[in-house]
């Protein structure tokens, strides 16, 4: 046992970011879309299939901030009930969704002393997918920090959920790995305290080139590179055959 023990001390902490990292976000995007086509169908005698692609090419046109709103002013529906009540059918669907098969590989396979998740985000709508993708219970996933449970100021680049794990697991900072995303927030309160940062290079930021200061110590295009990285940082080698980003502009 105490053998065991001292194995694991000597394994790095590996912490999750989840949206895009983890799981492919658009598919909880759609399934939320979906929802918020069927109701409204219901209630024009439109079609759900041509509400549920103009939502689609709304956020591809303008982005997420006034998806809802866009849609409703077009049908004529528009008004803060009509805006809060959308809200709420598409954050209280019942997701379908699915880890990466890389992720969930990784997360069965990896050589860590443990394992979290730290997300921002609405901390319902956190939570749901968290329990789809059965985080919540995985055997190797000791747990999910939801960072709005804390407060809006504790979301990254705050790094406070961070900190909250080298407590729980009495080890430090350079023991910690984050893997992550956003290249706008997932590091750059991280880094200046020692934590070691893996960039993911999928999802909606994956071109995104940034400052020296938010970019990671390391890039890969997939977590099967995940195994590499650990075994050269914690092994005593300096990381390699590993894509470092470019810089670029300081992010807004």
């Amino acid at each position: 046992m105490g053998d065991g023990l001292d194995a694991l001390a000597g394994l790095p902490v590996v912490v999750f970011d989840l949206d895009d990292t983890l799981y492919d976000e658009m598919s909880y995007v759609r399934g939320g879309f979906r929802a918020v086509a069927g109701y409204w169908a219901g209630v024009t005698g439109g079609d759900a299939g041509r509400m549920y692609a103009r939502l689609l090419r709304i956020l591809e046109e303008e982005g997420r901030g006034r998806v809802l709103d866009k849609f409703l002013e077009e049908m004529g529906r528009y008004s803060r009930k009509n805006v809060r009540l959308s809200v709420g059918l598409y954050r209280n669907h019942t997701p379908d969704i699915r880890l990466y098969p890389d992720a969930a590989a990784a997360l069965d396979r990896l050589p860590a002393r443990a394992i979290y998740v730290v997300t921002d985000g609405h901390k319902y709508v956190q939570w749901t997918k968290i329990r789809a993708l059965g985080l919540d219970r995985h055997p190797r996933v000791r747990r999910c920090f939801l960072t709005n449970r804390y407060g809006i100021r504790r979301q990254k680049p705050d790094p406070y959920c961070f900190l909250r794990i080298c407590q729980q697991e009495r080890t430090v900072p350079e023991q910690v790995v984050h893997v992550g995303d956003n290249p706008h927030k997932d590091f750059v309160g991280l880094k200046p305290l020692g934590f070691r940062t893996v960039r993911l290079l999928r999802g909606a930021y994956a071109g995104i080139r940034v400052a020296e200061a938010y970019d990671a110590d390391v890039s890969i295009r997939t977590l099967d590179e995940l195994d590499g990285v650990l075994a050269d940082w914690f092994g005593g080698r300096s990381p390699a055959g590993v894509r470092r980003v470019g810089k670029g502009v300081n992010p807004d």
